[in-house]
């Protein structure tokens, strides 16, 4: 299993995923992400913009989703950005 952290970018199937969650959890074969994606349709808050690895993407983070951590290959962190994605998921699960 990829040894994986909070704000790590990771590959999945082609995807560019943000782990967002908690490093303070149990070990578990699968970790919730959120998809950063060129084109989707941004949300003041809900949908910040993230630079990684040159390049801008929106954080979709209606997509969250939890996968299998044997199915991640980590390419990065944006660790530098953490704000404004832990604020996006305050957002989409309190609307505040």
């Amino acid at each position: 299993m990829e040894r994986l952290t909070r704000y790590d970018v990771a590959q999945y199937n082609g995807v560019s995923m943000v782990v967002v969650e908690s490093d303070l959890l149990p070990p578990d074969p699968a970790v919730v992400v959120i998809p950063l994606l060129a084109d989707y349709p941004a949300v003041k808050d809900l949908n910040p913009e993230v630079l990684h690895d040159g390049q801008r993407f929106v954080l979709a983070t209606r997509l969250i989703a939890a996968v299998r951590r044997s199915s991640l290959r980590r390419t990065g962190s944006v660790a530098d950005q953490s704000d404004r994605i832990h604020r996006a998921v305050d957002v989409l699960m309190a609307g505040v």
